[in-house]
Formats: C-alpha cells, structure tokens, sequence
C-alpha cells in the first residue's frame, strides 16, 4: 500500500484500520472456465450467430411470403363522404375487398429460390458457428499455452539471475572475464523481453475471449485439464467428400447459385407467360349521396368478383432484368465452383502439413525429454561426483546453464504442440467439423 504523509497523530489510528481493511478485503478472483463452457458462451452470446440465426428468419419469411401469394388477401375499409353533381368517386359507408393469385409461370420458380436461400442461409448460419467454435478454441488453447510458457520463463528467468550472480562471483574472484557476465546478462535481458510479449499477447487472448463469451476480461482463467486432444483428420481418400457433404461454405455458396438461377427462370418467364389473379369486392353506398339521379335502378350494396387477367406483348424493360438475372445466375454459378476449388486445395494443404507438424512435435518433445535428462544428470553429478577423476567437475554454472536450456527446450514443446493442434482444428473448420469435435470433447 503506497505511504501516505499523514501529518497528525489523530490520523494513524485511522490508517491502521484503512490498511487493515485493505489487507482483509477480499481480492476479485479469477475463475477457471473449462474449453466446453467457452465454447459453449461463444456459440451463445456471438454477434456473429445471432446476426446469421436473423437471416434465416429473414430468409424463412421470405420463403412464406412467396408463398402466401396464392393465399387470399382481405382487407376492410371505409370512403364515407358527401358528394354534390355527378358522383366520381366512390364514397361507401363500408366496403371489402380480396384478391389472390390463381396462375403464375413464375412464382413457383420464386417459391424454389426462396427455399434455396433458405436453405443458404442455415448453411451459412452452421458454417458462422464453425468460425466462432474455432476461435473461441483456438483463443482457449493458444491463452493455455501461454500461460504454461510465461510459467516457464518466469523460471527460466530465476535461473538466469542465478546464473547472472555466478558469473559475477567468478569474475570478482578471477574465474571468467566481463564477457560472460554480459553474455548472462544479455540472455537474461532476451527472456524479459519475451516474457513480456507474452504477457501483451495473453491480454489480447483474454479480451478476444471476453468479446466471444461475454464475460470480462479479467475474470476468466483456462482449466488445462478440460482441452481435449486435437481433433482426428479424415484420411485423404475422403477427405473431398467430407468437404462437399459437411462443409457449411460450400452449401450455403451451392445454394445462393441455385436461388439465382430461379430468380433467372422466374424473371424469363415473365417475359412471355400470362399472369391470372382473383379478385372479390363487396361495397356499401351511403343514402345521403345523390347516386339515384344520375344511375338507372340504384342500389346501396354492391358485389363485384372476377379475374384479372395480365397477357405479356412487349416489356423491353422486363428483358434487360432477365438478362441481368441470367448474368448474375451465371457468375453465382461460377463462383460456388471456385470456391469449392480454392477451399478444396485449402483443405489439402492444411491436411498434408499435419505429417511435417507431428514431426516437428517429435523432435521438440525429444529436445525437452533430453534437455530434461541432461539437467537432472547435471545435478546428480553436482550432488554425488563424476566418479571418474579424469573429467573436470560441474560447476553451479553449469547446472544453471543446463536449467535454463532445459525450459527453453519446454516452450519449444509448448509451441510445437500447439502448432499442431491449430492446424488440426483449422481443418475441421474447413470440413465443417469442428463444432462436433468440440461437443464430443465434452461429452465424449
């Protein structure tokens, strides 16, 4: 607690207590969150999935609304007023009116593109949710990691302080010259700068993983034991059939170039095909109106119903849109089939780097097994001797020294691991499967 200057007598009974006070008062903790349940929030509290889930519902009233086009409409109404001379208008106490669509060459292409966006617009709702498990994974493995890494520097720091006060003591006693005091010094200084890019890189992952699930930033902590394993790749013989069936990018592209080319049909047909609608008409004229003086046997109710009938001749205007939606039908088309081509090569390349990436854990598992090894041999040696006269001692700076690679050779484990499970859930996004590895991890 900072030192206040406190200039009367009266005030430090006062201090005592407010400092008493600050010592007992309980300090916010950080609560452990398992993978499932960030994964869990995210799918939750997304803007991203809430504003995909919209467009479904957008994309299903659409569909209804196509639909409701044979559907009768009714409405109610009222033109109540006072007319002098020859009546013009119609002024009714009451009148109703109904019409619907009876025949239409085009609206069941319409009724076709609305489901197809339809079905486009939950494809790409499933497909958001696969972005946002990802990086809510990806947030949750890549902040692990760095917590174990900062926890290894933290003691390859201690180590390089000792080493640091060694170098220093053998160079006051003539052991060892300047130059290794400032080589010590100099790793040392390296392992505080990487510490503290690690420290701005957590913040980062800690805010990406508010802003995912909603929580704050700095409430949250990862439970190392709720990672699952990297998630399992399909073999590369099918590796392009699970693209085509799970892949929520690809279905959703598939299907706006289907919605298109019904648009393009129902927008040619127009051109050509009549249109029949149904209308109905009852009306209501008031008695105070002068209808009587100017119409043969005038009556007060009225009742009309018949069809209105639309033959298309010429619409040059019509034409150009049916080209203009023919053009976009063919540019949606080709679009779904490079992107289908792009995330294909993707996929296949993220696939084949797996085999690279596991060799690469190896090795750095291997290098953090020896480097393990050799420490504690160092030590064994430092506490019961070589047995062997010929060999010079180890000295404490060798033991340092030995420490010191040993959890450097750790954090290269660390990112090697996490090189490799980063890999494997990128390409279960691109399969569309990630979402599933994700539930499965908690509820296996």
């Amino acid at each position: 607690m900072p030192h206040l200057p406190f200039r009367s007598r009266v005030a430090v009974p006062a201090l005592v207590a407010i400092a008493a006070l600050a010592i007992i008062r309980p300090q916010p903790a950080r609560a452990q969150i398992s993978f499932y349940t960030a994964v869990d929030l995210a799918l939750r509290n997304s803007h991203e999935v809430k504003m995909a889930a919209a467009d479904v519902d957008r994309a299903a009233a659409a569909l209804t609304q196509t639909r409701d086009a044979y559907v009768p409409t009714g409405s109610i109404g009222s033109s109540l007023g006072y007319s002098y001379g020859f009546p013009v208008g119609q002024p009714t106490v009451v009148n109703a009116t109904a019409n619907s669509l009876v025949l239409s060459f085009s609206q069941p292409s319409l009724i076709r593109a609305a489901r197809a966006s339809l079905v486009g617009a939950n494809a790409s709702l499933r497909d958001t949710r696969q972005k946002v498990v990802a990086d809510t994974a990806l947030a949750y493995i890549e902040l692990d990691t760095d917590r174990r890494e900062l926890e290894a520097l933290d003691q390859q720091h201690s180590f390089g302080e000792r080493l640091i006060e060694i170098e220093r003591q053998r160079n006051t006693a003539g052991l060892s010259s300047v130059m290794d005091v400032t080589q010590a010094e100099l790793t040392n200084a390296q392992l505080e700068l990487r510490r503290l890019h690690i420290q701005d890189h957590m913040s980062l992952l800690r805010l990406r993983l508010a802003d995912l699930t909603g929580l704050t930033e700095d409430s949250v902590t990862t439970e190392a034991s709720s990672i699952p394993v990297g998630p399992v790749p399909p073999a590369t013989s099918i590796l392009n059939a699970t693209l085509s069936t799970r892949s929520g990018a690809i279905a959703s592209s598939e299907a706006d170039a289907k919605s298109k080319q019904y648009i393009a049909r129902a927008d040619k047909g127009k051109i050509w095909r009549p249109e029949i609608s149904f209308g109905i008409q009852y009306s209501r004229y008031a008695k105070f109106n002068n209808y009587e003086e100017y119409y043969l046997r005038f009556q007060h109710n009225n009742f009309d119903v018949g069809i209105n009938m639309t033959i298309p001749v010429f619409d040059a205007q019509g034409r150009a849109h049916a080209r203009v939606s023919a053009a976009d039908a063919v540019r949606a088309r080709e679009q779904a089939d490079l992107f289908r081509l792009q995330l294909g090569e993707q996929t296949r390349e993220l696939s084949g780097s797996l085999a690279e990436l596991r060799a690469q854990q190896k090795i750095a598992r291997l290098q953090s097994d020896y480097a393990q090894q050799n420490a504690d041999a160092v030590e064994t040696e430092l506490q019961n001797g070589t047995g062997n006269p010929n060999l010079s001692p180890l000295t404490p700076r060798d033991e340092q020294r030995a420490r010191i690679e040993e959890r450097r050779r750790y954090v290269d484990k660390l990112e090697a691991d996490f090189q490799l499970i980063q890999a494997e859930i990128l390409l279960q996004r691109s399969l569309g499967t990630v979402e599933e590895w994700a539930m499965q991890a908690a509820h296996p």
